[in-house]
C-alpha cells in the first residue's frame, strides 16, 4: 500500500480509482466489509482501491470538547488499512482552512482532479465536506457533472448490532473487552514501551511492566486478562489499569505481570490484548491483602486464558 501524506507529489491522476472517504477509526468489521467493496470494484474496472482519510480528525480541530478518544493512533490505522489490501491511503492534513473547503471543491479538485475517481463508495449517512454539505445527493449530482459513479452503503451490521465506532468506544471505556471483539473483528490492544514506575511489584512478589503508550482510549479502571506480544512471542498475563488506590498514586498507569517470563523488558515495545475483564480496581487495607488478591487474580487470568487465543488484525482480515 502506498501511503500518500502530500498531494502536491500526485502528478497525475491515477488510475480508475474507486474511493472512500471516511475517519475509520477502529477499522472495525464495518470499515472491513466497505473497503472489501471498494477493492472488488476496483478489480472490476481495472482500477485502483483509494481510502481518503484525515490527520487529525476533524472534531480535533472543529471542536475539541466534542472529539472522542480514538480507538487506533494513526500509525494502527495505517497498519490496519495495509492489511485491508488497500492500494493507497491519501492521509489529508486537516486544519481550520482545509475545513472551509466546500463538497463541490473537495470532490472537483481533489477526489477527481487529483486522484481520477471513477466510482466513490460511502457509507451510511456520511457526509463530508464545509458544513457536511457533501451528502448523497449532492454527491450524486457531482457525479453527473464529473462522471463518477455513487454507491451508498446501507447500514452494516452482524445482524443485531451496527458496527459503529461510537458504540466500539463506549464498550471499550465501560471495560467490556471481550463484547467489544464481534464488533472490532479483533481484540482491542495497546502497544507501547516498557519504563520504569514505581517498581512496588518486584516487591510484592509480582514484577510489572509499565507501559508508556501513545493509545487516547484505554479500558475501564480494572484487572484485566491478557495476552502480551513481545519479540513476537505470546505471554499470558494480568494488567492493571488505574490509579493504585492503596498506595493512594494520582498519575494514570498501565501495569502488565507476565507469567513465565524470564529477561529485561525495560525500553521493549510491547502489544497488549486485552481477553476479559477480572474486576475494578480497589484499595485495600494493608499490604498483605492486596497480595493475596493479585495471587486469586493471577489464577483466574490463567484459567481465563487457558482456553482463549488472540485474534489479530492479520487474521481477521483473512477472507
Amino acid at each position: 500500500m502506498r501511503i500518500i501524506k502530500d498531494l502536491s507529489r500526485i502528478t497525475e491522476p491515477l488510475t480508475n480509482a474507486v474511493v472512500t472517504v471516511g475517519n475509520f477509526d477502529g477499522v472495525h468489521l464495518g470499515h472491513r466489509e466497505i473497503f472489501r467493496k471498494v477493492k472488488k470494484a476496483a478489480a472490476d474496472s481495472g482500477g485502483v482501491s483509494v481510502v481518503v482519510t484525515f490527520i487529525p480528525h476533524p472534531l480535533k480541530v472543529l471542536a475539541p470538547q466534542k472529539s472522542p478518544q480514538l480507538i487506533n493512533t494513526y500509525a494502527e490505522k495505517e497498519t490496519l488499512i495495509e492489511a485491508s489490501g488497500i492500494d493507497y491511503l491519501v492521509e489529508i492534513a486537516f486544519d481550520h482552512q482545509f475545513a472551509s473547503t466546500t463538497a463541490r471543491d473537495f470532490v472537483a479538485n481533489i477526489l477527481v482532479g487529483k486522484l481520477g475517481m471513477s466510482k466513490l463508495i460511502i457509507g451510511y449517512d456520511y457526509a463530508f465536506g464545509r458544513n457536511r454539505e457533501g451528502n448523497v445527493s449532492l454527491l450524486t449530482l457531482l457525479g453527473d457533472e464529473f462522471s463518477f459513479k455513487v454507491e451508498e452503503l446501507k447500514p452494516i451490521s452482524n445482524g443485531s448490532t451496527i458496527f459503529s465506532s461510537t458504540a466500539i468506544r463506549k464498550m471499550i471505556a465501560s471495560g467490556d473487552v471481550k463484547g467489544v471483539v464481534p464488533l472490532l473483528g479483533r481484540h482491542f490492544s495497546v502497544g507501547g514501551t516498557v519504563v520504569h514506575g514505581h517498581h512496588r511489584g518486584k516487591g510484592l512478589g509480582f514484577p510489572t511492566a509499565n507501559l508508556e503508550t501513545e493509545k487516547e482510549l484505554l479500558p475501564k479502571d480494572g484487572v484485566y486478562a491478557v495476552k502480551v506480544k513481545v519479540d513476537g512471542v505470546f505471554y499470558a498475563g494480568a494488567c492493571n489499569i488505574g490509579t493504585n488506590p492503596t498506595f493512594k498514586n494520582h498519575a494514570l498507569s498501565v501495569e502488565v505481570f507476565l507469567f513465565d517470563f524470564e529477561g529485561d523488558l525495560y525500553q521493549k515495545e510491547i502489544r497488549v490484548y486485552f481477553i476479559d475483564r477480572i474486576r475494578d480496581e480497589k484499595s485495600f487495607a494493608d499490604v498483605s491483602s492486596l497480595q493475596q488478591a493479585i495471587a486469586d487474580d493471577i489464577q483466574r487470568c490463567r484459567d481465563i486464558l487457558s482456553k482463549a487465543f488472540v485474534i489479530e488484525y492479520d487474521e481477521y482480515l483473512k477472507d
